[in-house]
């Protein structure tokens, strides 16, 4: 299983919801595509993921303006982590095959 770390900006979307991401770097993206050819529904790809001391389970969801994933971090681990809008985001994360 091939874990992929990063570090990324943390980013607010741009609506009314108070929803969170970070854009993963094209290499990864690029790898994981490659290595996930059967996505889930819109295209997400399963992940266990850790930020610092907390770890959980999400999806991935392309985002073609990118060219890229987003992943997308809960509220919970931005308080957890001390996480706000613009800091940068060291990412460990793995596929969750079990949930392709």
């Amino acid at each position: 299983m091939t874990a992929y770390e990063f570090g990324a900006e943390l980013w607010r979307y741009p609506g009314g919801a108070a929803w969170y991401f970070v854009t993963l770097p094209t290499d990864v993206a690029d790898d994981i595509a490659e290595a996930v050819p059967h996505r889930r529904g819109f295209g997400s790809v399963p992940v266990a993921v850790t930020v610092g001391a907390t770890t959980w389970q999400t999806s991935l969801f392309p985002d073609t303006k990118a060219a890229s994933y987003v992943l997308p971090i809960k509220r919970g681990v931005r308080i957890a982590e001390s996480l706000a809008d613009g800091d940068d985001v060291a990412v460990r994360m793995v596929i969750d095959t079990a949930r392709l």
